[in-house]
């Protein structure tokens, strides 16, 4: 906040400042005082009004009407404010342009107040917090997350308070830290006010600077024991990731300073172990566009291929497969199996049990903070009902994981009856206004409610006896909101008006009395509307106490229900898309016949041209050469896709194949300006091609496509040469590099572990027709020229490009002898150099030197 700023709230709060003030303005400042840094919605009546800078800011963000409200220091308050019933609405959009909100309701009874009625935050809605169903996307998980250092480790906690899914890790790299933050994208990331990697998170959105002692390893355990009701946490094996518990402990705290109240939900911890999965970078989570496209949209995703999910909770699960491929090959084989398994039954029946079991994940923890409202219920109940056919259908299998999973569905019938008897078979959105618990199920509720709708059955007596009683035949009984009940009797018989009755209202041809008596009952009747609203919030709150006792679970069986909606999902993508059951090896290698890219397959119009693959002990590099538009890129994508679909247990696009172990995804292809952060085009190319020389590993799939294109044509074709041996030579990754330098070619002469393939395009007259099919051996022309007329370059230019291409052909010394002799020149200096570095000590900017330092060489 700049200083000028600060200085106005400073002065706005000080104790002279908020003596002036009326009353009720001297409330809202003492309040707002404690909250300085969010939007206060301070409730008045039918209204959330804000004031001052909150109102000015409120007017211009969600485009309401500004206006004032009385004066301090001679100058109108500024304020704003929006409708009580409409608020969600507001707070939905506010979280969505990261703002967080407190909201402050009058917890007092204005009938008995002397003054301001009494106003208390009762909690804070910030973007990593909400819970509300109307203020998070029901099919992405809402991630609060914290961030701290401690000498040369990250820590890095998650919580999605939603779900109560709690998790910590400790990357021990910038770019560590930057993929686990690209696969949560948090909507709120927390850091210490002294947190020295600052330019790490700059980029990131919800950005929540904290107190130091917030992130105290003590305190932090402290907080978590108190939270799980332990003593200590070895239980949950965590004791050797410190760091990451510092993060936890900042997490536990915001959550407790934003949601006020208990948080049964948030049961345990779980450490994420990095090796338990296949890596991948920021830059391969990007490039392979899994859950977003390189637009920021969803469309021509794997994820808008695969998710076919029923359930909201299910659509997020997928979501955190695609991002943490496992490495566990028995846990992947068990979840093929239980595709097998389903799409040997008709699965498409269990499809129908399942998509009417609604969000029980958010509805769950909604309960645990005691702010789930009677349709939650009422959706949770459907859900039980279902849950006995789910049982019955996957009961009848012998599959191990599926019997498991039935295990963890339980038995929730009591509380399916419970719900059954205490909430109406279509309730209201909010308990506020009663009608939500069922008639018969408290005798009390339903006496009052009797009497709050006038008894019927007295006033029917009451004018049977009063007809009667005056022998006035069309004698009638009547209320209104207004007047209440009254006796209506035409001006033609008011000769046989009893003296006890007291005229109530005079009309132009009735006259309406009362009698003491009939003022009593609406008396009682008024009276005991207000009593049965108090009754039915009370009932209504006692039903969230068996659902607690039992949380744990509810939130196993959820999960159950989560995970078989992936697996039916990933059943019917099997069978509806013709993807076959992968195979694990131990031996080195990828090896797949009639490969597809999923997502290009999916979009195109006409059929998709398979390939094959074969990565090896014997051939771990493949040097792709051919046109543009001819199927390199997506050749390349399409392999990292296969081993991602086959790492989280799914079954590929693929006529038969068999993976050995893969622990990282690597993918170089494409790059852009980072102007924020004042990096070129080739800074950022070079930046992840370090990357991938210092980290990538004799099991790491490594795409590279196209290095050094972004410099002239020999600094270009020397780094990619050395790329290419480095990777070849000193990492012997499984890799796959795509270029335009036909000079690479030529490395499969001086190694035996590397390949040339190429894709093929045919010229006809002035057109070119691409091939899409994978060959042996090198390409023999780019056919460059002919895409660029394909894209509309005018003919004048194409003519001019081909004879000047003619041109450097005729003057080009033979390749044989002129450039790769030069290349290879280059390499054992290079070598030499790289040999003096210790690799775990390589950082990214001298891998760069070194790079660089072949055009000096």
């Amino acid at each position: 906040m700049p200083s000028s700023e600060l200085n106005k709230q400073v002065s706005l709060f000080n104790e002279d400042n908020i003596a002036s003030h009326t009353p009720m303005m001297q409330q809202y400042l003492s309040i707002k005082k404690n909250h300085a840094n969010v939007l206060l919605f301070y409730r008045m009546g039918d209204f959330y009004e804000l004031f001052y800078d909150d109102a000015k800011k409120a007017a211009e963000l969600l485009d309401i009407s500004l206006t004032a409200r009385g004066k301090s220091g001679g100058n109108p308050i500024p304020m704003a404010g929006v409708p009580y019933h409409a608020a969600e609405n507001y707070l939905a959009r506010l979280v969505k342009m990261g703002e967080s909100v407190a909201i402050c309701e009058q917890i007092g009874d204005p009938a008995t107040s002397k003054g301001p009625v009494e106003r208390q935050v009762v909690r804070i809605v910030t973007p990593g917090t909400v819970t509300d169903e109307a203020l998070l996307e029901d099919r992405v998980d809402n991630v609060l997350a914290a961030v701290v250092s401690y000498e040369q480790t990250f820590g890095l906690a998650t919580l999605d308070i939603s779900s109560g899914r709690f998790s910590i890790s400790q990357p021990q790299s910038a770019d560590a830290l930057q993929s686990e933050l690209q696969r949560y994208q948090p909507a709120e990331l927390l850091y210490p006010e002294d947190f020295p990697h600052k330019n790490l998170i700059d980029s990131r959105k919800g950005l929540r600077r904290r107190p130091g002692w917030e992130f105290d390893l003590a305190t932090a355990t402290e907080q978590l024991n108190k939270q799980f009701c332990t003593s200590e946490l070895s239980g949950f094996g965590v004791q050797d990731c410190p760091v990451g518990l510092m993060a936890a402990g900042a997490v536990l705290q915001y959550v407790k300073d934003t949601q006020r109240a208990a948080l049964p939900h948030i049961s345990a911890i779980r450490k994420e172990n990095l090796s338990d999965t296949v890596l991948m970078d920021a830059a391969t989570r990007r490039n392979l566009e899994i859950t977003q496209n390189l637009s920021g949209g969803r469309e021509h995703t794997l994820l808008s291929v695969l998710d076919k999910t029923v359930t909201p909770m299910g659509s997020r699960l997928l979501q955190r497969w695609l991002h943490r491929p496992l490495t566990d090959t028995h846990q992947l084989v068990q979840r093929q199996d239980c595709i097998a398994t389903l799409q040997a039954q008709d699965f498409t029946e269990l499809t129908g049990y399942l998509k009417h079991m609604g969000d029980m994940e958010r509805i769950l923890g909604r309960i645990a903070l005691r702010s789930a409202r009677p349709r939650d219920f009422a959706r949770l109940r459907h859900g039980f009902a279902q849950l006995p056919a789910i049982s019955g259908f996957i009961k009848v299998s012998d599959c191990p994981a599926l019997t498991r999973l039935n295990l963890a569905l339980g038995d929730f019938q009591p509380l399916a009856t419970l719900l059954n008897e205490a909430i109406i078979d279509n309730p209201p959105v909010l308990i506020r206004d009663g009608g939500v618990i069922a008639p018969g199920y408290n005798a009390e509720l339903d006496e009052l409610r009797d009497l709050a709708q006038g008894a019927t059955d007295y006033i029917t007596r009451l004018e049977t006896r009063e007809r009667e009683r005056t022998g006035i035949s069309t004698l009638k009984v009547g209320y209104n909101k207004v007047h209440g009940f009254y006796i209506d009797i035409s001006r033609a018989n008011s000769g046989l008006v009893p003296d006890d009755y007291i005229r109530r209202q005079t009309l132009k041809n009735n006259e309406r009395y009362i009698i003491p008596e009939l003022k009593a009952h609406e008396d009682k009747v008024l009276t005991s509307q207000s009593r049965a609203l108090a009754l039915e919030k009370q009932l209504y709150d006692a039903l969230f106490e068996p659902f607690i006792q039992q949380l744990s679970a509810l939130q196993e069986c959820a999960a159950a229900v989560a995970e078989l909606d992936v697996l039916t999902c990933l059943a019917e993508r099997a069978e509806s898309l013709n993807y076959q059951r992968p195979k694990f090896s131990d031996q080195i290698g990828i090896r797949y016949q009639g490969g597809r890219h999923p997502v290009v397959e999916n979009v195109m119009h006409t059929p998709f041209i398979a390939n094959p693959l074969l990565l090896d002990s014997k051939r771990r590099m493949l040097i792709i050469t051919g046109p543009n538009m001819g199927g390199k890129s997506t050749y390349m994508r399409q392999t990292a896709l296969i081993v991602l679909l086959a790492h989280i247990g799914s079954f590929v696009p693929a006529e038969e194949c068999v993976l050995g172990p893969v622990d990282r995804i690597f993918t170089r292809i494409g790059a852009s300006d980072d102007l924020a952060s004042g990096r070129s085009t080739f800074m950022v190319e070079m930046t992840e091609t370090a990357n991938i020389l210092h980290n990538a590993t004799a099991h790491s799939l490594v795409l590279m496509d196209e290095i050094g294109r972004g410099t002239s044509t020999y600094d270009g074709l020397s780094l990619a040469w050395a790329c290419a041996h480095y990777l070849s030579e000193q990492i012997c990754a499984l890799t796959l590099f795509a270029t335009h330098y036909f000079e690479l070619t030529q490395l499969p002469e001086q190694r035996d572990d590397i390949a040339n393939v190429h894709f093929d395009a045919v010229e006809f007259e002035d057109t070119v027709s691409f091939m899409h099919a994978v060959q042996g051996g090198p390409a023999s022309r780019s056919f460059g020229l002919q895409v660029a007329q394909l894209a509309g370059v005018p003919r004048a230019v194409i003519q001019q490009a081909k004879h000047k291409l003619q041109q450097l052909e005729s003057d080009k010394p033979s390749s044989a002898q002129s450039i790769p002799q030069a290349v290879v020149q280059t390499i054992d200096p290079l070598r030499e150099k790289m040999h003096s570095i210790q690799p775990d000590k390589l950082t990214p900017l001298q891998a760069l030197e070194l790079l660089y330092a072949l055009k000096k060489l």
